[in-house]
């Protein structure tokens, strides 16, 4: 049985070089967990790589049936996800305690 919520804190640059250990760390949190919590609050910069990581570990997420939300992101990785459009497909929150506010309260 699936536990409610999980949370991955990655932390430092995130890019193409932490992908597949990320990819492979989401993987095992979603086998038993129905939300998965993204906490970016150690990253201090991610680029387009790490952009797309983050749209593989969305689907795979889905996939299981489960829902992904993000939190704590700086205003460099804000505008990354601004210019690309990406904040109309991740749900985001300005830190954990709002955001599992909102999953009490739903």
């Amino acid at each position: 049985m699936k536990s409610n919520l999980k949370v991955v804190q990655p932390s430092g640059i995130f890019d193409g070089t932490k992908a597949i250990q990320f990819r492979q760390e989401i993987t095992r949190v979603v086998e038993n967990a129905e939300i998965v919590v993204i906490d970016f609050k150690n990253v201090t910069f991610m680029d387009s790589s790490g952009l797309g990581t983050l749209v593989l570990c969305l689907k795979t997420v889905k996939a299981a049936g489960s829902k992904l939300f993000l939190c704590s992101i700086n205003e460099q990785i804000r505008m990354l996800f601004d210019l690309t459009s990406m904040d109309k497909i991740f749900e985001i929150f300005p830190n954990r305690e709002e955001l599992e506010q909102k999953i009490i309260n739903s």
